[in-house]
């Protein structure tokens, strides 16, 4: 279990370090999600069925890494976890950044690769937050610390941009060599958290089988996976659609640069509201908005079209994704959280995976639209999902 008798100014020393660290991490992802599109229609041509391959590996490689991350931090703690896959964040940005000046593309899809295996790590930034925090402030702290991406929507899409053209680089190699640099410096600072090593305890804990079964559990799983399905399906797609349809680097930059600030911005407040509202409350306002982004996208495909939707599909993932983590730190003894963390962001990702290969091809060969259409049953499944939690709760309180 962690010692949670650290004291205050510990506790708020690593929660800042963690923040900052996941400000560097979400600018790498979004770096990852604008770039690695672009590298892919310049080498693939004409043919863009595997298009989104190398976000894909990337995704892929986030849920490979999510169990042994979760693993090797219970065995070796927070700090040596974050700081080793840090490293081979900064590797695999290494190794796409030279892939793309031999115009390889299967070398730059490892590269991604090896990237994804350190986000795979890097999501659960998020998760020692709630280590770091005393019981009272972990909302805010979780809700804090995914906030902090905010950073990414501006300084990811600029780094693009910035250095596309770079002397003496191939286009967009620049990009990576930048990524390199976010990576190892979020391995660098990591070094500066204060969150005690797990202490091994003789209880272990209940069976996985029986914790998956706790609707408590269901919800934050379906809630996290589903929001995160619905925002993976269109943002993925959407700098593919809006460059065959003729759209600049500024325009697409900007439309994701959007998108994220939706994704982390709300999360300077999102903690209160939870606390005040409730999570089921906040995750069913989240649903709202994803419903709007759908109808607004199915509406056209001019440029405020695609700025609209991707922001309102931003904030709908924020708070469906901060709820399902609040939701999974509370289902789980110390004992626990290796297994239960690690398989809920297990699950989640290798589904991200695979929505993102479909992305691709559903654009390929149906188009935009039914992307969006592709969404709806998504949102309604987080939905029922909640209020089947909220029934629960109420049962529960009833038999009370």
């Amino acid at each position: 279990m962690i010692d949670q008798s650290q004291d205050s100014p510990h506790s708020l020393k690593s929660v800042v370090i963690l923040a900052i660290c996941q400000a560097l991490f979400n600018s790498g992802l979004a770096l990852t999600f604008i770039a690695a599109s672009l590298v892919s229609i310049s080498m693939l041509g004409d043919d863009l069925t595997f298009v989104t391959a190398p976000v894909t590996m990337m995704l892929g490689g986030i849920a490979a890494g999510t169990l042994p991350g979760a693993y090797l931090m219970q065995a070796w703690g927070r700090k040596a976890g974050f700081f080793y896959s840090a490293l081979l964040g900064t590797f695999g940005s290494a190794l796409c950044a030279y892939a793309i000046t031999i115009d390889s593309f299967a070398l730059f899809n490892v590269g991604v690769l090896c990237f994804g295996l350190y986000a795979g790590v890097g999501q659960q930034y998020r998760f020692a937050a709630a280590d770091a925090s005393p019981a009272h402030f972990k909302e805010r702290s979780i809700s804090l610390v995914i906030a902090m991406g905010v950073v990414g929507a501006f300084v990811g899409p600029a780094s693009v941009l910035w250095t596309k053209s770079m002397p003496g680089m191939v286009g967009y190699e620049g990009a990576f060599w930048v990524l390199a640099i976010f990576c190892i410096a979020a391995a660098i600072i990591v070094l500066g958290i204060n969150i005690p090593k797990p202490v091994e305890s003789d209880d272990p804990g209940r069976p996985l089988s029986e914790i998956v079964r706790l609707p408590k559990f269901i919800v934050a799983f379906v809630t996290a996976m589903l929001g995160f399905a619905v925002m993976n399906l269109l943002m993925t797609a959407t700098p593919i659609t809006m460059r065959v349809i003729s759209f600049d680097d500024v325009e697409i930059a900007d439309v994701i640069q959007w998108h994220i600030v939706g994704m982390f911005a709300p999360g300077f407040f999102t903690g209160f509201l939870m606390k005040r509202y409730g999570v089921v409350s906040i995750v069913l306002v989240g649903c709202v908005f994803f419903l709007l982004a759908i109808l607004i996208s199915l509406g056209g495909t001019d440029y405020i079209h695609f700025l609209v939707s991707l922001t309102l599909i931003g904030i709908g993932w924020n708070f469906a994704f901060t709820g399902g983590t609040i939701l999974v730190t509370e289902v789980h003894t110390p004992s626990e959280q290796a297994r239960v963390q690690g398989f809920n962001d297990f699950i989640i990702f290798t589904g991200l995976a695979i929505t993102s290969l479909s992305s691709g091809i559903i654009y390929h060969f149906f188009g935009w639209m039914w992307l969006n259409i592709m969404a709806l049953p998504f949102i309604l499944g987080i939905t029922l999902s909640a209020l089947w939690l909220r029934s629960v709760r109420r049962q529960q309180q009833s038999a009370a």
